[in-house]
């Protein structure tokens, strides 16, 4: 039985499902902050951090300096002070070369930040997800399980440069606000109204105007743009659907060609590809909506701050260059107030992105309370190191799996068959002793984790090297070269030999048959007491079989072995005894789920 016909289609956690839901933006945020301040990563991004405030508020200093370089400037055009406009013009060099200096440096602190920030996140989810066992768990977790590797390369890429950027771009504008707003209220006093009753001046009034405006705007992007915060998570999980499929078609390729199914895994892709078409054709709908406001905004913002102005000028309280003083004060409020007009398509996207963050995070962690009140199985230590069950009985889809022998223990050196007929819950059996499957009753005790191997049908082969292949877990360099050709040798694979140091996909390359072979030169290097097979040497034919076997009445003659399998068969004199798996039939609601990737 395979995991998805282990486990009912339902709803994810509710637990799960509460806490996505339920917390806002600012909870989201404040869960990463909190693993952030506890990570060894907080001293260089407090840094950082620090750095890049030093630098905008010098930025911030700088621009100032320069709107007071407009007024002497263009008053000095308007008197055609020709000494003065010279002078100006050096000024000018001066403050634009300390500004650029400053901006270079901003952009390189941002960019670092950006770099640590994703170092941390990724790292601390991918501490969190190498959990023992947690990786295979998040699968059962439902849609919050669904494409992991999404979450911690695409969406933590996309959630540490957006946060950055934003961060950065939020700090200058409030800055800039606060520094221009005081500007503003000066060269208020500047403008008088010309009335029938005498002169009148407001105080405030162009700080009022650009608030005016601002808040207008803001308004008016919020209204329009508040449905591309779900659009974009919506089209981020339809992307990592499509790419899930394209992985699944290329890995399949020869089974696919073998079946003539291309027709087939094109229907399939078009409707996959449909659904990413057709969020993004939302997205394009609703952005240029949003454009309209944004783009109207900022053509306006060219002529408005003349507008206002005007009066004073016309009426002779501010000169030329107090003029364009106003209009460069204006503009830098209007900058700093418009920078959530400008972003808001960004933030939409970055609430959306730290939506899937969290929520990943949020399951990762939770792993271990889900279906806490349901029944499990209770793990324990063997008070001798042994291998014991007691009244096992393994909940499976529609029933239950359970050995005839209620109380079982392997002793040292024994070899013991668990069979059963195909569907009786064999492939769980072999989970559930590995803690992989806690759903049912009764007690495994296990002697000690690095005594132990498991061994199921289809190896597992990593990236790299074969070498790496050979001693894994361990790393390459754990055993000498001598021990690793020796074991390659014992299991008839000396032909991969020159190969050991060659980097490619093994998992593609070797048939069944040979990575069966291979995992068990793995289990001569690493000599456990205790090995659990699970159809470990079904693809093995008699001589190989045989000499695999040979290994635990040889070099592993101490070693306990339990097979889960269907039948003796070939290796009946192998095994002490045989003891019977059964299916009882009946409904039963399972406690995990698996994670489709259309979800």
């Amino acid at each position: 039985m395979n995991l998805r016909e282990a486990s009912a289609a339902r709803s994810p956690p509710a637990a799960l499902k509460a806490r996505d839901r339920g917390d806002g933006v600012i909870v989201q945020l404040a869960s990463l902050v909190r693993a952030l301040a506890a990570s060894s990563y907080r001293r260089q991004l407090a840094l950082l951090a620090a750095g890049v405030v030093a630098v905008v508020c010098a930025n911030a200093a700088g621009q100032i300096r320069l709107n007071a370089w407009h007024g002497a400037f263009f008053d000095a055009l308007e008197q055609r002070a020709v000494d003065v406009f010279s002078v100006q013009l050096l000024v000018f060099g001066a403050i634009v070369s300390v500004l650029l200096v400053m901006v270079v440096a901003q952009t390189w602190l941002q960019e670092m930040l950006k770099v640590r920030l994703r170092a941390w996140l990724i790292n601390d989810l991918l501490d969190e997800w190498l959990v023992p066992k947690r990786a295979y768990r998040l699968a059962l977790a439902g849609e919050f399980g669904v494409n992991p590797d999404q979450r911690m390369q695409e969406d933590a890429r996309h959630l540490t440069e957006l946060s950055a950027e934003l961060g950065v771009g939020l700090l200058q504008a409030s800055l800039l606000l606060a520094s221009f707003v005081g500007v503003l209220w000066l060269l208020s006093a500047q403008v008088v109204f010309n009335t029938a009753s005498g002169s009148l001046v407001i105080p405030g009034y162009l700080v009022w105007c650009a608030l005016g405006y601002a808040l207008l705007g803001t308004w008016a992007a919020w209204l329009v743009g508040r449905p591309l915060i779900p659009l974009n998570a919506e089209r981020y999980s339809r992307e990592a659907e499509l790419r899930f499929s394209l992985v699944r078609l290329s890995e399949s390729a020869e089974a696919i060609a073998l079946y003539a199914g291309e027709p087939e895994e094109r229907r399939v892709l078009d409707r996959v590809v449909g659904r990413v078409i057709g969020i993004m054709r939302e997205l394009a709908n609703k952005l240029a909506r949003l454009t309209w406001v944004t783009s109207g905004y900022g053509w306006l913002a060219i002529v408005v701050p003349i507008l206002v102005a005007a009066p004073g000028y016309f009426g002779g309280s501010l000169s030329f260059g107090a003029l364009m003083m106003v209009v460069n004060a204006f503009y830098q409020v209007q900058q700093a107030l418009r920078w959530y007009v400008d972003n808001f398509s960004r933030i939409a996207d970055w609430r959306a992105t730290l939506l899937r963050v969290v929520s990943f995070r949020n399951a990762l962690l939770m792993l271990e309370s889900l279906d806490a009140d349901g029944e499990r199985i209770t793990y324990a230590d063997h008070p001798d190191g042994r291998l014991g069950l007691g009244d096992l009985s393994i909940r499976l889809t529609d029933g239950r799996a359970t050995l005839d022998d209620r109380r079982f223990e392997l002793q040292p050196g024994e070899r013991v068959l668990v069979a059963g007929e195909p569907g009786s819950g064999k492939s769980m059996l072999f989970r559930a002793l590995a803690g992989l499957w806690p759903c049912g009753s009764g007690t495994i005790a296990l002697p000690p984790r690095e005594e132990m191997m498991f061994m199921p049908q289809r190896p597992y082969l990593p990236l790299g090297a074969l070498r790496g292949t050979v001693t894994y877990p361990a790393a390459p360099d754990a055993y000498s070269e001598e021990e690793v050709r020796a074991a390659l040798e014992r299991v008839d694979l000396a032909a991969l030999i020159p190969a050991l140091d060659r980097e490619e996909r093994w998992d593609r390359s070797l048939s069944l048959d040979e990575r069966q072979r291979l995992a068990f030169a793995r289990l001569l290097l690493h000599a456990p007491r205790w090995v659990i097979l699970d159809d470990a040497s079904s693809a093995l034919d008699e001589e190989h079989l045989l000499l695999m076997l040979s290994i635990f009445e040889q070099e592993l003659v101490d070693t306990a072995v339990m097979a889960v399998g269907r039948r003796a068969g070939r290796a009946g004199s192998f095994f002490d005894r045989t003891i019977r798996l059964h299916r009882l039939n009946h409904e039963v609601e399972p406690a995990l789920q698996p994670a489709t990737p259309s979800a």
